[in-house]
């Protein structure tokens, strides 16, 4: 009797435990480019929770609406999301990095299509810059919170690569070329 009701408790138990989790919600984002169209992404909040609802919660609030590209690098990627529009600003406020150079399992990989979080070298110091892979670089894995990929519009990112002029090796590109994020859309998706 003894073993079975010691049986029954444990099972209530991991029924409770398993009840109480939180359901990861899912997204799409849509990110419209001025003169170029739309680059649409399904955001992966199982792998990178913190970092798809900060992102999510940026565009929400129209956050990236008006902000451009400001560092652009061909067979690289492109980045944007940064108020400064020359890769030091950000919202006002910073979040865990979601990697595992950090402590956190992510086995999302730098691949062709997958945005990830811009940082310093504070680990932590992620905030509202993004980036979007053109090409494959494993060599950013475990380094940067990846946290979804491009579905659709990879044309586009191809297409501000090859129309960018930077100004220096680190893709730099001048206020005036940096191509407008009119706005990102997101919805919340059920599949």
């Amino acid at each position: 009797m003894k073993k079975l009701l010691t049986i029954l408790c444990s099972l209530v138990l991991c029924i409770s435990l398993f009840g109480c989790q939180k359901e990861t919600k899912k997204y799409i984002a849509k990110i419209e480019v001025e003169d170029y169209g739309t680059i649409t992404l399904k955001l992966d909040g199982k792998t990178a929770p913190i970092t798809v609802q900060n992102f999510v919660d940026l565009a929400e609030s129209g956050f990236y609406d008006g902000l451009t590209f400001h560092r652009i690098m061909k067979g690289f990627m492109i980045q944007g999301g940064d108020p400064n529009a020359n890769g030091t600003g950000g919202s006002d406020k910073t979040i865990k990095g979601e990697f595992k150079d950090n402590g956190v399992k992510n086995n999302i990989k730098h691949k062709r299509g997958v945005i990830s979080m811009a940082r310093s070298s504070d680990y932590d110091s992620a905030s509202s810059q993004f980036f979007i892979m053109q090409e494959d670089n494993d060599s950013l894995d475990g380094q940067y919170a990846a946290f979804g990929h491009v579905t659709k519009g990879m044309k586009i990112v191809d297409q501000i690569c090859e129309d960018a002029d930077p100004m220096d090796d680190n893709g730099t590109i001048a206020e005036s070329k940096q191509p407008v994020i009119k706005t990102i859309k997101v919805s919340e998706i059920n599949d």
